[in-house]
């Protein structure tokens, strides 16, 4: 499936399709709490426990951002640059590599003194309401199985993703918007796609709306000229009825339940879509502070500066503000391996120079816009990508040229921000040159847990039947949340 393909559902019919009131490439995906079909069945199901964080806003950054270059400062790595050490560049298969510091100046920052290099030097002014995790561990090698993992629990698809759980276990904060919302990078989505935002084996209608990335978000909300909007109403309602009998001849089909549910949504949204995502309304500086007028660069064919990165954020803090539970922007897009993602073989320093002016300054103005709105309160921040990268000089997959770095799953940096968070804290170590987790060693299935819980979840009882067992995001494996993280 094509990751920007906005279409995620199986379609109905033709003749019906075809009667969607002007909607009929639209699929939007997260449906009303309060249908018929919002409620899961069997044991298991929504958890009504206390809410510490209404929504969740998730920055991916697609292709693995080097953490010994932007957090994870390691003065061993810069003694010993250029000396040869043996490293596990695929898991069991070992090499001998060159040790390859970093080229950026690090400083400790705020009343924390948390570690920031100068690739974020806006970021760096709000380190103070960070959590950074820096041992944190996953499974995979390999890009398309570290995002489904990072993004299910799982390194193969089917399974729901986090946003997917969020939904089904948080139910609904509004009525007019969907509740999982997905922002791609201009340059392409993820590799493996949709599968990434999908509701895996929940009903469909817990599976993330993927909103375009240029100046129509979402296709085909416009009626077709000379249709009011009580004429709508009726050929909805018709819709509707001959749907549901439709519905009726195939029970279980939950794509068509939340096809059909999704006419109901676009009407809505034809008002409300529109409103929230119209930017325009925005103070001036309030766009000049997220960098939307900052002009494309054109040091390089790939730089996309931070105007588009900057839209996301802001669309991203409009739709909180709107009761939207889980919004995930992905920064780096398109086929992994290339500079087009965070994904640095072939030059760490060119990587960075790309990827880090584009999300530097919208990343801080977000943090800082939430905190005024009395926002970031309620809502969780989430900053990380599928895996980190190794602390030697790459030549594996770059033909011998140096200066990249490779994959590293074995150790890597996740910071969280928001509603529940203990701001201004480092928690756990790499090794001394930031190759493999070695302090408070934490399996991404405990972040997962520390998610849900900072959203007012318990990892242990938010299940849903499958296959006979009761799943769970989190799976089967013993699992903890991340306690030094947590207010």
């Amino acid at each position: 499936m094509n990751p920007d393909d906005h279409r995620l559902l199986t379609p109905l019919p033709r003749p019906l399709w075809e009667q969607g009131a002007g909607f009929p490439a639209l699929a939007l995906a997260n449906l009303l709490a309060d249908s018929p079909f919002a409620k899961p069945e069997g044991a298991g199901g929504r958890q009504n426990t206390r809410k510490k964080a209404k929504s969740c806003i998730f920055l991916f950054m697609f292709g693995g951002p080097s953490q010994v270059d932007l957090f994870d400062y390691k003065p061993e790595l810069q003694k010993r640059d250029g000396q040869t050490i043996e490293n596990e560049f695929r898991r069991g298969t070992k090499t001998k590599a060159t040790l390859q510091a970093s080229r950026r100046s690090f400083k400790q920052h705020g009343k924390s003194g948390l570690w920031c290099s100068d690739a974020f030097p806006q970021l760096a002014r709000h380190m103070d309401k960070l959590a950074v995790v820096k041992s944190l561990y996953s499974d995979s090698f390999a890009h398309g199985s570290a995002l489904l993992q990072m993004n299910s629990g799982r390194i193969l698809q089917g399974h729901p993703s986090l946003g997917a759980w969020l939904s089904y276990g948080l139910g609904t904060l509004n009525k007019n918007l969907p509740d999982y919302v997905v922002m791609l990078d201009p340059r392409g989505g993820p590799t493996t796609g949709a599968p990434n935002w999908s509701s895996g084996f929940m009903p469909a209608k817990y599976q993330g709306t993927v909103l375009r990335t240029d100046s129509q978000p979402m296709l085909d909300l416009k009626p077709s000229a000379g249709t009011s909007r009580e004429q709508q109403r009726r050929e909805l309602d018709f819709l509707q009825v001959v749907n549901a009998e439709h519905e009726r001849t195939h029970p279980g089909y939950s794509e068509l339940a939340a096809r059909i549910a999704s006419y109901e949504l676009a009407f809505k949204l034809q008002t409300t879509a529109p409103e929230a995502l119209d930017l325009s309304k925005e103070d001036p500086r309030t766009l000049e502070r997220y960098g939307i007028n900052t002009p494309k660069p054109t040091w390089h064919p790939l730089a996309q500066g931070p105007a588009p990165f900057g839209r996301q954020c802001l669309t991203a803090r409009r739709l909180v503000e709107r009761g939207v539970r889980f919004v995930q922007l992905y920064s780096g897009g398109g086929g992994a391996g290339g500079q087009n993602t965070w994904d640095g073989h072939h030059g760490i320093e060119e990587n960075l120079r790309l990827h880090c002016p584009e999300v530097d300054q919208p990343i801080a103005a977000l943090l800082e816009d939430l905190e005024q709105r009395g926002l970031l309160d309620e809502t969780l921040v989430v900053w990380g990508g599928e895996f980190g990268r190794m602390p030697v000089s790459e030549t594996f997959n770059t033909g011998g040229k140096p200066g990249g770095r490779d994959h590293n799953p074995k150790g890597f940096t996740y910071w969280l921000a928001g509603a529940g968070v203990k701001a201004g804290t480092s928690y756990g170590e790499t090794d001394e040159l930031g190759e493999a987790a070695v302090v408070n060693r934490h399996h991404l299935r405990d972040l997962h847990a520390t998610i849900l819980h900072l959203m007012g979840l318990d990892h242990t009882r938010l299940t849903y039947p499958h296959g006979g067992l009761q799943e769970k995001l989190t799976g089967v494996l013993p699992t903890s949340i991340i306690q030094g993280v947590v207010a």
